[in-house]
């Protein structure tokens, strides 16, 4: 292989975030390095679900995930207390359930057949004002993009590293081999927390439990989830119980002279809302244009406005974690009034503003004052 010593862009960090921005920005094109100190594929302890709005990112990407690697799922399904709701995505669109460590070589393949170069099992050491250390070596390069997860080595490196909001939770994942006995994505709560359930095959499902509580495990966990408990009976584990944190994060700032900060390197948004992938295949199309322009002033904004949604989202999910009377109110109200769980469901996927939220959270707070 031969020995590169300059590019055009130079992406530290091989997951999803760092691929989609790698791909992005070849699209311009930019000549692009990618590293890592992981080896193929990269594994990450999340829900595994897509949300329509993240597949038509990835689209734009060149990525097409096929029907025999993936699971569709045609809406979200609520339940708490014995309650449940649920809704279809709007404009007969679907999400899909998808393995992690199977999107990300989708991904991978994708930016190969770009000519995209890698260096996999390749730690950066430092960023320079021209470029990367690796060790000993200098690799020359007009722009970096960090993009090595929550715990962003780059994003100390550059002085980025000033929070305006932090707040963290404990996430674990494991899969089942069962039939998905449903065509929607489930979110079940309790007070100890909440549970996703994704199909992603035709005969398993992955099950991610999201609580304060760094001890807690799936296991005894579903002991408080009798209806879901009685699902997964009997079927095989088919994988290690993996975990990670998750957390509501906000950076004061994404970018410093050549370098720009992308996915969880960014800040983040708590695992509930299902919208880490999507986020950072959108910052990733809206980057690579900043680039092209050399205006990561524009990218500042953009990363802002990309974010505002999912924050909101997450806030809204996240005033019901922990308070299970709440919950069974909340769920009572949506049950009487589908129609504003519809458009919840339409802002989530972002065919609405935020804006149209006003209306809607005056009719649920007068349903929670009466119900």
């Amino acid at each position: 292989m031969q020995l590169l010593n300059s590019t055009d862009v130079f992406v530290i960090g091989g997951g999803p975030a760092g691929l989609a921005a790698a791909i992005a920005a070849r699209q311009q094109g930019f000549r692009v390095i990618v590293a890592d100190g992981a080896h193929m594929p990269i594994d990450k302890p999340c829900g595994e679900g897509l949300m329509p709005d993240g597949l038509a990112a990835l689209k734009k990407l060149g990525v097409s995930v096929d029907e025999e690697s993936s699971c569709p799922f045609r809406g979200i399904r609520f339940l708490a207390g014995g309650i449940a709701i649920e809704a279809a995505f709007p404009k007969h669109s679907s999400g899909i359930g998808i393995r992690r460590t199977v999107l990300h070589r989708l991904i991978a393949d994708r930016a190969a057949s770009l000519g995209i170069d890698f260096l996999w099992q390749t730690p950066v050491t430092g960023i320079l004002p021209d470029g990367v250390q690796l060790g000993k070596r200098k690799i020359s390069a007009h722009w970096i993009v960090g993009a090595d997860g929550g715990a962003s080595r780059v994003r100390r490196w550059a002085g980025l590293d000033a929070f305006r909001r932090r707040d963290c939770r404990y996430a674990f994942r494991q899969h089942y081999r069962v039939a998905p006995w449903t065509d929607r994505m489930e979110l079940h709560w309790a007070r100890i927390g909440e549970i996703y359930v994704t199909p992603v095959s035709s005969n398993q499902v992955c099950v991610a439990l999201i609580s304060r509580n760094p001890k807690l495990r799936l296991a005894e966990a579903l002991q408080r989830f009798p209806e879901l408990r009685a699902r997964l009976e009997g079927a095989d584990v088919s994988s290690r119980e993996k975990g990670s944190l998750t957390s509501t994060c906000k950076l004061e700032r994404v970018s410093r002279g050549n370098v720009a900060l992308i996915g969880d390197a960014s800040g983040t948004v708590d695992a509930i809302t299902g919208e880490g992938l999507c986020l950072a295949f959108s910052q990733a199309l809206v980057l690579a244009d900043c680039l092209r322009t050399a205006d990561l002033t524009r990218y500042e904004h953009e990363h802002r406005r990309l974010a505002l949604r999912p924050l909101l989202m997450a806030r809204l999910l996240l005033a019901l974690d922990g308070r299970p009377r709440l919950q069974r109110r909340t769920l009572q109200v949506l049950q009487k009034r589908p129609d504003v769980f519809h458009r919840l469901l339409e802002l989530h996927v972002g065919i609405l503003s935020p804006l149209h939220l006003a209306l809607d959270g005056l009719t649920l707070g007068w349903g929670l004052l009466t119900a």
